[in-house]
């Protein structure tokens, strides 16, 4: 008669719910980074005038949503950039967007 230690088999299961849970955590941490798909992570420090000129538009971004920090979003092509809402010259680029739409 043969007898079969049961030890592998633990192992093994072990192992099963060891590789589940950390499969599990993967797919959570995965979830809660889709939150800051639209979001500032960070702001810029200088902007050349030549940049600033190419502005379209800008976006508020709140800090009661997902994202961390409050920032404007300034549009432009080919990709947006962040910049801090309290600075002076993003004010002051906020009024020059703002005259730019209103006049056509």
């Amino acid at each position: 008669m043969v007898f079969l230690d049961p030890a592998p088999a633990a192992r093994v299961m072990k192992f099963s719910v060891l590789f589940f849970l950390l499969l599990l955590a993967c797919f959570c941490l995965s979830l809660a980074q889709g939150t800051y798909e639209n979001c500032c992570l960070k702001y810029v420090r200088r902007v050349r005038q030549k940049t600033k000129n190419k502005v379209e538009d800008y976006r508020k971004q709140e800090t009661d949503g997902g994202c961390n920090i409050p920032a404007i979003v300034f549009i432009m092509k080919p990709k947006p950039f962040c910049a801090d809402p309290n600075k002076p010259w993003v004010k002051q680029l906020m009024k020059r967007v703002d005259k730019k739409k209103a006049s056509g």
